[in-house]
């Protein structure tokens, strides 16, 4: 045999200087689930290790995580009933628990790097991401919502906003909103191909924000649908996205990849909730081993294309490399 593939993986100094995919923590967005109140700390059944957290324990946690290198957050609010209505319209007063954390967030950590979520069903009483009337989402009627809360967020500090409503023409108009308030430099991470998944489960008991009637089949993509994702991610990109994400991850790898060939802007991935899940139900039943299946799994993300990978590994992750165990 004149060629030898084998030789390529001899030695682990050889196989480190071919290898093609390198993932740093840099490459990571840690997703927090945010409370009101004070001492707060509820893991979530069924994300094991996962917690709400109120804004002194966000701050210890993030602190924690600046300490591993991890820089780059996501933040969702866990809102009560209470709080919800139609319009939505606590997602952008003044008194918003998610605006004050994120505020006292970027006080205490300027170098941390802040991602937020907009969208109608945190603070919807009907759990969808848009307005409903008569079990109809309405779609035009949404965006004005949505650009109130994204420049209430971009006021609090946020430096990427996250539409992940999938309305049609909201990226544009949160755009548009943005640079009329003067906040141009800050960027949009638009979740561009967002499926009706059936791996968000855990994510809706984090937020207690399943709908209240009906699915999102009608605006999140069907999950048949692959060159879909190319039409969604065009649309965003000409609208004035900096970032298309696909969502989940594990089960669209092929769409991951295709995006990150056909654009020329970052393609990012959302490692969900009910792959998170899975994993962890099987290292706890000892059918794998964590430390070596998490960082295979976020290394098929990075290798697919993802240049950034919104994972709830990614403290786990961090940790692992801090002690020199990857």
């Amino acid at each position: 045999m004149l060629t030898r593939p084998r030789r390529n993986r001899a030695t682990a100094p050889i196989r480190a200087m071919v290898k093609e995919t390198h993932l740093s923590v840099d490459n990571l967005i840690y997703p927090l689930f945010l409370v009101d109140g004070k001492n707060q700390e509820i893991e979530i059944p069924s994300m094991p290790g996962i917690s709400r957290r109120s804004e002194d324990a966000a701050l210890r946690e993030i602190e924690a995580c600046m300490n591993l290198g991890l820089r780059n957050f996501v933040l969702f609010p866990a809102v009560e009933d209470a709080l919800k209505d139609r319009e939505a319209t606590y997602s952008y007063v003044e008194d918003n628990f998610y605006l004050r954390i994120i505020r006292n967030i970027k006080e205490s950590f300027p170098e941390s790097s802040l991602m937020s979520d907009v969208a109608m069903d945190p603070y919807s009483s009907d759990g969808h991401d848009g307005l409903v009337e008569n079990g109809q989402i309405l779609n035009d009627e949404t965006l004005p919502i949505l650009q109130r809360m994204a420049v209430a967020q971009a006021q609090a500090g946020i430096d990427i906003i996250g539409p992940s409503d999938m309305m049609d023409g909201r990226v544009e108009a949160i755009r548009d909103e943005l640079d009329d308030c003067g906040f141009e430099n800050v960027a949009i991470m638009s979740y561009s191909a967002k499926y009706a998944s059936a791996f968000y489960g855990p994510f809706r008991d984090a937020l207690e924000s399943a709908p209240k009637m009906g699915d999102k089949k009608t605006y999140q993509m069907d999950p048949s649908n692959k060159r879909e994702a190319l039409r969604e991610a065009a649309l965003d990109m000409d609208e004035g996205a900096d970032y298309l994400m696909v969502k989940p991850a594990l089960c669209y790898l092929d769409v991951i990849h295709m995006l990150n060939e056909q654009f020329d802007i970052p393609i990012t991935a959302y490692n969900v909730s009910g792959e998170y899940a899975m994993l962890k139900a099987a290292c706890a039943n000892g059918w794998l081993d964590y430390n070596k299946a998490m960082p295979e799994m976020l290394l098929s993300i990075r290798r697919a294309g993802a240049s950034g990978i919104l994972t709830y590994f990614a403290k786990d992750y961090a940790t692992l490399v801090k002690e020199g165990k990857i």
